[in-house]
């Protein structure tokens, strides 16, 4: 035996306590993690008007978010998105049109906050944009196809050239009826 009476490996006093009660602490905070998506509850609105709230929500989904830009308002949790949902809500309260609303919208933050830009002279990149590009694109690789089909021709083999050819291929023939 040896001198130590608590070599390595052993139990040591205090240690099993410390160590349960460590797994039971786990263990109580993991049920905990559990149950709080079963505790979760769906948002309240925040107008106190289904009208307005609904109103509200028609807008927003129409308006991108200019953080976030892929999102719209509605679907946004940035703080500005929170903002502009604020005031979209106090300009329906005060009784303007969602068109007035839009206006005002766009007139503070331009066409791109809208996700469908009335065509006109400034957004008409937006709408052409793509087409053009497109055809850019098609053009680039028509011309590059045709370039490419002219270089490369079917010249007819020199006699050297021909002569080496047959060579190899007999090579081959005889390399494949040797297996």
């Amino acid at each position: 035996m040896t001198d130590k009476p608590f070599a390595t490996g052993a139990l040591q006093p205090g240690k099993t306590a410390l160590s349960s009660f460590a797994c039971l602490a786990f263990l109580c905070a993991l049920c905990l993690s559990m149950l709080t998506p079963a505790l979760a509850k769906e948002a309240a609105p925040l107008a106190d008007d289904p009208l307005t709230e609904r109103r509200m929500l028609a807008i927003t989904t129409e308006l991108r978010c200019l953080v976030c830009q892929n999102q719209s308002i509605a679907d946004s949790n940035a703080d500005l998105a929170n903002d502009f949902r604020r005031e979209i809500r106090h300009l329906i309260e005060e009784g303007r049109s969602d068109n007035e609303i839009m206006e005002f919208m766009v007139a503070r933050y331009g066409d791109f906050v809208r996700y469908r830009p009335p065509v006109k002279g400034t957004t008409i990149l937006l709408w052409a944009g793509p087409g053009v590009l497109l055809l850019i694109g098609l053009t680039v690789l028509v011309r590059y196809l045709r370039r490419r089909n002219e270089a490369i021709s079917d010249a007819a083999l020199t006699p050297e050239e021909q002569k080496a050819a047959e060579k190899l291929l007999a090579a081959t023939r005889r390399n494949d009826s040797t297996q």
